[in-house]
């Protein structure tokens, strides 16, 4: 059993430690959060042991590995910090705002021989597994595009002084709150970006920009798209075209998976679809659950870090083309 400490205790950091309750792999033990008193009554009910500082967590012997749901701006410093002491590291996504950050970070979780996980969920569910599947036995045949949609609308509702509405905590829009998740993805299924273009809107949330597209350009010469905004119903799609098939992940929860063969020589419509539903999947718990037997089994963390390093570098080139307006090499 790990014993780790969450730091950050918002509405993510929660949803964190409630999904790991009962489980044989992990358990959270302690809190540290910047004000006691609006996690009090959360820390009591979980059984977690609240301290006032991280420096008390990271020189607490007890507590082997710390999970941080915290501002973007403060992964980097938290990471070096961590993995100073010791601590196998699980960071929220996005790893880092920029690559050269990101070096640093990585590169002193390589120093300390630390695991070091990033929080890209949505690998795990099986649906994902079976869509990477379809994509690499080339069921899919030669890859065309692929295209990537979610939606959801707490960017409406978000408080003045929340963090995730200020541009230097979540800039380029619904980037850092969930299209990183979708460039996760389509790196996960296609390989590395060569190019992106981006534009940003606000179309309804009042504090901060909310609706994110991007078109790509993938090192194997497939193109593709992405549209993420915190202020629309809530949506994900991930949908893969091929000259052999058709393959897509529907739904918030990534419940539905569908895949459509293309029939021998038809130049419309293809073959009758076959559809795999996968309910009540908790990817929080699969992603603590994967970070806990990586440390005790003293391997990598299953999502590669050269991939999670390509994923920073891709949102940088997409805040750049953002600001500039133009195409931009990764």
């Amino acid at each position: 059993m790990i014993n780790a400490a969450i730091v950050g205790l918002g509405w993510w950091g929660q949803n964190l430690v409630n999904s790991v309750r009962g489980s044989e792999r992990i358990r959270f033990t302690t809190a540290h959060t910047r004000n006691q008193a609006t996690t009090a009554a959360f820390c009591a009910e979980a059984k977690l042991n609240w301290v006032g500082s991280l420096d008390l967590v990271l020189n607490d012997p007890d507590i082997q590995a710390v999970v941080f749901a915290t501002p973007h701006t403060q992964h980097t410093d938290q990471v070096v910090r961590s993995a100073a002491a010791g601590k196998h590291t699980f960071i929220e996504k996005p790893f880092s705002l920029s690559h050269a950050d990101a070096i640093r970070a990585k590169a002193a979780a390589d120093r300390a021989g630390i695991v070091l996980a990033v929080g890209f969920n949505r690998r795990f569910h099986p649906s994902m597994v079976l869509l990477r599947d379809a994509v690499a036995s080339g069921a899919l045949g030669t890859l065309v595009t692929i295209s990537a949609e979610q939606t959801a609308l707490h960017g409406i509702s978000l408080a003045a002084d929340a963090w995730r509405a200020k541009p230097e905590e979540a800039p380029v829009g619904a980037m850092t709150a969930i299209g990183v998740h979708l460039v996760d993805g389509m790196i996960d299924l296609f390989g590395p970006i060569r190019q992106v273009y981006a534009e940003v809107s606000r179309r309804a949330a009042p504090l901060a920009d909310d609706t994110t597209d991007v078109v790509l350009r993938f090192a194997n010469g497939a193109s593709g798209h992405i549209f993420c905004s915190t202020a629309a119903t809530p949506h994900y799609r991930m949908a893969v075209y091929g000259t052999g098939g058709f393959a897509e992940i529907l739904g918030h929860p990534m419940d539905t998976f569908r895949l459509v063969p293309a029939t021998g020589g038809a130049v419309h419509g293809g073959g009758p679809p076959v559809v795999t539903e996968n309910p009540g999947f908790n990817m929080l718990t699969a992603e603590l659950e994967a970070f806990a037997a990586s440390i005790a089994l003293g391997r990598p963390f299953p999502t590669p870090m050269d991939q999670i390093m390509h994923g920073v570098a891709v949102f940088e080139a997409i805040a750049r083309s953002a600001a500039t307006g133009g195409m931009v090499e990764v």
